[in-house]
């Protein structure tokens, strides 16, 4: 049972890896001995950052716009030139957009669909040969998409197409599931609830503030519960899920 969650020698990608729960989730591989790679749009956020986190263990940085499906499809030749396995691959880079329905734009779709759903497809159909050769029937490839609870728990904030593009990365990590089994690849999500990230930085201090009384746990994520059910997901411990979509909103979604 001592290495049930060891991660030594997988080599992962995580989008975004660089603020909020990506780099939450980075911290802790790094720790179990993973070698890491993390992207950021802009070269010096990411080579910053993953400098920081070498002293936890084998970090690189990349750039990635993950905008455009180029972004995505640029990110995954740069990934296949370092000709290295990839043994696990965590769909984390996100957009928002809130706004009022009767104001609401249509811009606000397009960006959010695309980083959101898009990109994560992108990535596992360019990334599909390194993930294909790195999974066995006895250690599959992971593949770990960043859901939400607002993907399948409505939440009254007007993030439209937020909360879509997350009930669609729940629906698409289940269709890949099931086609990429006899692969010996395991796709599966984690849906978190209420973390302290920039992303949630928008959100209305005073509703933030009250947010804990609304929870069934009681208090926000840390980054050891988001960090926790990755190493989960992508470990020994894990080899037997797919098609998963797992809460991590301390009840939020699944006690009511």
């Amino acid at each position: 049972m001592s290495d049930l969650f060891d991660l030594t020698g997988k080599r992962v990608l995580i989008t975004g890896g660089v603020q909020g729960l990506g780099r939450m989730i980075a911290e802790e591989f790094l720790r179990r001995g993973a070698a890491v790679m993390i992207t950021s749009r802009t070269a010096e956020t990411s080579l910053e950052v993953a400098e920081q986190l070498r002293g936890l263990g084998d970090c690189t940085g990349l750039i990635a716009d993950l905008s455009t499906p180029e972004g995505a499809v640029a990110l995954a030749d740069e990934v296949k030139a370092q000709d290295r396995p990839l043994h696990v691959l965590i769909n984390n880079a996100g957009k928002t957009w809130g706004a009022p329905l009767e104001s609401f734009p249509d811009k606000g779709w397009p960006s959010v669909m695309a980083v959101n759903v898009q990109a994560p497809f992108t990535l596992v159909r360019e990334l599909l040969p390194l993930l294909r050769a790195a999974g066995t029937a006895d250690d599959p490839a992971r593949v770990v998409n960043l859901g939400s609870f607002v993907g399948h728990a409505i939440q009254f904030r007007p993030t439209y197409s937020y909360s879509a593009s997350k009930a669609a990365i729940h629906h698409l990590t289940k269709v890949l599931a099931a086609e990429l089994a006899a692969s010996h690849i395991c796709v599966n999500a984690v849906a978190p609830g209420y973390f302290v990230t920039r992303m949630t930085s928008a959100i209305d201090k005073a509703h933030m503030a009250e947010m804990p009384d609304l929870i069934p746990l009681g208090r926000l994520g840390r980054p050891d519960d988001i960090a926790g059910a990755c190493v989960f997901l992508c470990s020994r411990a894990g080899a037997y899920l797919t098609g998963l979509i797992l809460p991590v909103d301390g009840g939020l979604s699944t006690c009511r």
